[in-house]
């Protein structure tokens, strides 16, 4: 098979191919590794080859998982034995996952053959002192989003048709839009995250993939969900598996839009017509639409996620730092991490308290909105793809915590956080291009638990228009 044959499949097609005898796992893979080292050098997607991982998948494979042999990506410092824990940062190096996560195991269950870690960036940086830059495959001088660039780009660039990808503040849906890909955000309880870290007393983590076509995504989630053991959040199973929503008749859906950011900063007219792009459709479509949004204090909200982020924290950077004998210094982590770890130092008890007060008062309010309306659109972003360097983490005037949480969610991220910390599912859809070429997404959200009408209005979106087919100058193609 040609690599440029292989592309053109989502991991459903692939699998379709296997079952057939039309190409082995061994040659698929194959294909993938030549791509991997084509593209990485000038990507920088990908962190680490796993090859002990990839073939005890491929020795091990049973055509009935429903992934089998299908090559895969796994998030860097995610949770999978062997690969390695550095988080992005020098400050770690050399440091390696001790045991598979419940959502590693299932990720094997599934059949899948990882081939490798995806990069990670530092934290909530937008880069990565220790890995560099990850481009964007539609213009290499841009960013491919924050921390599952290195998963959206492999994605975008052809070399597999899924990888892993996790979100506590945007990162699935934010690299999906900077590189033109699908990202769902599954509900907070619906995929395992622990255990260790479920993303802090709100559960903002969230395990998934990233992936080139719905139903590749709806099928993973199918397999990814269910209880886990010790888990703080439960949700009901859902009534059909997901790949089944996808040919469910929907009727009418209330879906409600905005295009005004909750920071107050300006939208990018790109952005804003992804937007209206995607509410011409639902109209097509027979939805009914309406202008509406729910209303939070952006000021109270940034702040509060602040106190979380650093509270629900499971790495304690300066025990791990004395115990491999390593200097906590702008030479080990990039400098908005040491202020976050400044910030972590400042922290209350009572200021903890305050700020989840707050945000349950949020989380109420937003679950009301849901509760009469299906689903909300808004853009993922307030612009395409950001250049490369635009969002500096060791930029001089970033001299504080809150300022650097300011620029990052205020200036470029202003969209995605809420879902994480209200518990709703979340997806990037890739609608839309930019005169420029860069892709942009438009964002869908529903209530608690309702991935599946997600899942349905994702598929009417393929359905009118398609996505699977565009190519980024630089790909396997």
């Amino acid at each position: 098979m040609k690599k440029s044959e292989y592309a053109d499949y989502d991991a459903l097609g692939l699998k379709q191919l296997l079952d057939n005898g039309d190409i082995t796992a061994q040659e698929l893979n194959s294909v993938a590794l030549d791509a991997i080292e084509k593209l990485n050098p000038t990507l920088n997607f990908l962190v680490e080859l796993l090859p002990e991982e990839s073939r005890r998948a491929l020795v091990s494979g049973n055509s009935q998982f429903p992934f089998s042999g299908i090559p895969f990506l796994m998030k860097d410092s995610n949770g999978m034995a062997g690969q390695s824990l550095q988080c992005g940062m020098p400050l770690l190096k050399g440091l390696k996952v001790k045991e598979d996560l419940e959502i590693s195991l299932r990720i094997k269950s599934a059949g899948l053959v990882t081939l490798g870690g995806s990069t990670i960036t530092e934290l909530i940086d937008g880069s990565s002192p220790l890995y560099g830059p990850v481009a964007n495959p539609w213009d290499l001088g841009y960013s491919a989003g924050f921390s599952s660039s290195g998963s959206a780009a492999a994605v975008a660039a052809g070399v597999v048709p899924m990888a892993h990808s996790s979100d506590a503040a945007g990162s699935i849906r934010l690299p999906a839009h900077c590189c033109g890909v699908f990202g769902f955000m599954p509900s907070r309880g619906r995929t395992p995250v622990g255990p260790g870290y479920y993303g802090g007393r709100f559960g903002s983590l969230r395990h998934h993939v990233i992936t080139r076509s719905v139903r590749d995504s709806a099928a993973m989630l199918d397999h990814l969900s269910g209880p886990e053991e010790g888990a703080l959040f439960h949700l009901p199973a859902p009534a059909r598996s997901f790949v089944d929503e996808m040919t469910v008749a929907s009727g009418q859906m209330k879906i409600a839009f905005t295009t005004t950011s909750p920071s107050g900063e300006p939208v990018a007219p790109e952005c804003i017509e992804a937007v209206e792009k995607a509410i011409k459709l639902c109209e097509e479509m027979g939805h009914e639409v309406e202008n509406a949004t729910p209303y939070y204090d952006w000021e109270v909200f940034c702040s509060a996620v602040s106190d979380q982020l650093c509270f629900g924290s499971d790495i304690d950077i300066e025990e791990i730092a004395g115990q491999l004998g390593r200097e906590v210094d702008d030479k080990m982590m990039a400098h908005s991490s040491l202020l976050m770890l400044e910030y972590k130092r400042g922290l209350s008890n009572k200021k903890v308290s305050a700020s989840s007060n707050q945000l349950h008062h949020i989380c109420a309010d937003v679950e009301t909105f849901f509760s009469d309306i299906d689903i909300l659109i808004s853009p993922v972003a307030l612009t395409p793809a950001p250049e490369l360097g635009l969002l500096d983490s060791n930029a001089p005037e970033i001299t504080s915590f809150s300022k650097w949480m300011g620029r990052i969610l205020g200036e470029f991220a202003a969209f995605t956080p809420i879902y994480n910390f209200t518990g709703q599912p979340a997806m990037s859809v890739p609608l839309y291009h930019s005169k420029q070429g860069l892709p942009v997404g438009v964002q869908c959200a529903a209530k608690i638990g309702n991935e599946a009408i997600l899942i349905r209005l994702a598929a009417q979106f393929e359905q009118l228009c398609p996505w699977l087919g565009r190519k980024p100058p630089i790909s396997i193609y």
